[in-house]
């Protein structure tokens, strides 16, 4: 019987479907700005437009989790004081602008040129204009921080001031009509800024009130498109008290954020701002916003032995997504902010950037069974290779956010799960892998060599790659039996070393990533271990062909690596072979068991002279041995 996933793995954007899962908890990192309906926002502090009553909010308060996985706060000096930041936050667009309103709570509003010592705001939009990935964050900031001018920073009544990517560098200082355009914003303090007292008799203020807009369009999103579009963004608010003038016995000063605490550095994560024109001031309740990826269940699937040999039926069912260098249209078709948060990396190796003559590629499959998430990696790597460095390994990551455990800046810790090819041959477990394996009892892991494959540090022979198992128990991650709201927080990572005794100048490593790098930086996917969403064993599909199909190699002419593609019917053990002109076998590969579905296998042989190329793949059943299929191509290598 064929194999695959009926429902699939739900990796379309989320925009194209609003309908949460049954039981499926709301997204704390998400939230609608609905359209005014092309209803004017004036900018003026002053809530009074109709639209603000009936947006999206959210509050931000200190000492409380405002959401995970990347929300949290700290503390900055002086004392807790009781009026500590408490703020709602508001959302609207109207045109291609992004409008946010704050209504702040404070007893003691106002500034400094000490940076911990300013009420306000400091934000960050991830700039879709860039060709960077991840995209780069630009900083917005709007408080009373004034590090330049120690003679009027403590005026009574200052304003607060406009500072980041769309402002010179001076509070203050003039800017152009685009920069205006691209960013502004208006404030009314309920009381005096800068004041806490009058001779001895204290003043109290009540708060402050806050619009900002931000134009869309220079920052590469248009949310007035039918499918709108997600606005990446982050929030930290500051907040001191009684500075003005210094009261030791009541000065304190803290910071809480929503996702993300900086505007230059994109640390644990961000804000998803989902807008879109038929989503209105007056189109009713939203729906909540569906995860950027659901986790299937195997419930009726024996678990797999973790043996690192991915040749149980259930890896060939199990949805899958590839990780691999230089593949810009593979990561554009990722989920959600995928596109966005996902990238490549190449480090400098030997005192240069070598070119990458075979990339990184990999096949990531999984699925969740009772309280255990599994992970099943196909590694294709031609020079399988361990030096001890952390830039140039030949492994993989997962990231995890841990439920049970808090960083020390109050948001959810992470967890980097790293298993690499060793000196031997056999698996290595580093970072917290070792712990959650060996002491807290909660993963199992496992690496197999493919055929024809040698663990070296020269390049001497071509490899075929290497496969990995995996598996946690969420239990030790902090989850309730039963997994409680089903929420996970992950991102993959695809480390690739290739070294060439021949010359150390020709050495380069890789590192490729599917949403979340490293394990402080933004920002894991938000994925949903669906219980409703099944592995199943009936039904057919377009990923696994009637028939064994050779796809043809690209590029084609090549100079030193080309990709043969082809595509699988049922699962197979695949061998490429490599013929000259005169019929003599040059190269032979034995690929591993694959999976039913398309496939590729990257070719490079510095040592073969320029001219055309036979090759053969071979489809074989890999438990009778017995050859099923194998189909023939040409290539051209030129020099």
């Amino acid at each position: 019987m064929r194999v695959r996933l009926t429902a699939v793995l739900l990796l379309g954007a989320a925009l194209a479907c609003v309908s949460p899962a049954l039981g499926q908890s709301k997204r704390e990192d998400a939230i609608w700005a609905r359209s005014t309906n092309g209803a004017a926002i004036t900018l003026d502090g002053v809530l009074s437009e109709p639209g603000w009553a009936v947006a999206e909010s959210t509050i931000i308060r200190y000492g409380r989790d405002s959401g995970i996985p990347g929300s949290g706060f700290q503390y900055e000096g002086g004392k807790i004081v009781r009026d500590s930041t408490y703020a709602t936050l508001k959302f609207l667009v109207s045109g291609n602008y992004l409008y946010v309103s704050a209504v702040v709570r404070d007893s003691s509003v106002g500034g400094d040129v000490d940076f911990n010592r300013v009420d306000g705001f400091l934000m960050q939009m991830k700039d879709h204009t860039s060709l960077a990935r991840p995209a780069p964050p630009r900083e917005y900031m709007y408080s009373w921080w004034f590090p330049t001018d120690s003679l009027h920073m403590h005026d009574a009544g200052r304003p607060p001031c406009i500072r980041g990517f769309w402002t010179t560098d001076s509070c203050g200082g003039p800017r152009t009509p685009e920069q205006i355009d691209a960013w502004d914003a208006a404030c009314v303090v309920q009381g005096v800024a800068n004041q806490d007292s009058i001779g001895t008799t204290p003043t109290y203020d009540q708060g402050y009130t806050v619009e900002m807009k931000f134009g869309l369009t220079p920052m590469g999103y248009d949310v007035t498109r039918p499918q709108g579009d997600v606005i990446e963004w982050g929030v930290s608010i500051k907040d001191a008290d009684w500075v003005w003038p210094m009261n030791l016995k009541r000065f304190g000063s803290n910071r809480t954020w929503w996702q993300s605490p900086w505007g230059l550095d994109a640390w644990y994560g961000e804000v998803k701002i989902f807008a879109r024109p038929d989503v209105t001031i007056s189109s009713g309740p939203v729906a909540n916003i569906p995860p950027e990826v659901r986790v299937a269940n195997a419930a009726a699937w024996p678990a797999p032995k973790i043996d690192g040999h991915l040749n149980e039926p259930v890896w060939s069912a199990a949805p899958s997504f590839d990780i691999r260098w230089g593949d810009d249209a593979l990561r554009n078709n990722y989920p959600g902010v995928g596109p966005w948060r996902s990238g490549q990396y190449q480090p400098t190796v030997n005192g240069g950037q070598a070119y990458v003559s075979d990339p990184g590629d990999a096949t990531v499959r999984w699925f969740f069974k009772d309280d255990t998430l599994y992970f099943g990696f196909d590694v294709r790597d031609q020079w399988v290779q361990y030096v001890p460095l952390l830039e140039r390994y030949d492994g993989i990551s997962v990231n995890l956010n841990d439920r049970g455990a808090r960083f020390r800046d109050n948001n959810l810790e992470a967890r980097w799960l790293t298993y690499i090819v060793g000196p031997t041959g056999a698996g290595l477990a580093l970072d917290y892998l070792p712990f959650l394996r060996d002491t807290a009892l909660g993963a199992r892991v496992a690496l197999t060599l493919k055929g024809n494959t040698f663990v070296d540090t020269i390049g001497f022979s071509p490899d075929s790659g290497y496969t990995i198992e995996m598996a946690i128990d969420l239990t030790k991650l902090g989850y309730p039996p039963g997994l409680g709201d089903r929420a996970l927080f992950v991102g993959i990572n695809l480390m690739d070393g290739d070294s060439f005794g021949s010359s150390s100048t020709d050495s380069y490593a890789t590192r490729q990533w599917w949403f979340w790098q490293q394990q402080r930086d933004c920002c894991p996917a938000w994925a949903y271990l669906d219980p409703n969403l099944y592995v199943t064993t009936d039904v057919p599909g377009p990923e696994s062909p009637e028939r064994f199909q050779l796809l043809g190699n690209y590029p084609n002419p090549f100079r030193s690596l080309t990709a043969v593609r082809y595509a699988l019917a049922a699962a197979s053990d695949v061998t490429l072979e490599v013929f000259d002109l005169q019929g003599r076998l040059v190269v032979k590969r034995a690929l591993g068991t694959q999976s039913p579905g398309p496939h590729q296998a990257t070719f490079s042989n510095p040592g073969l002279r320029a001219g055309i190329y036979l090759y053969r793949m071979r489809a074989a059943d890999p438990l009778s041995g017995a050859e099923r299929a194998s189909l023939t191509g040409k290539m051209l290598l030129v020099k």
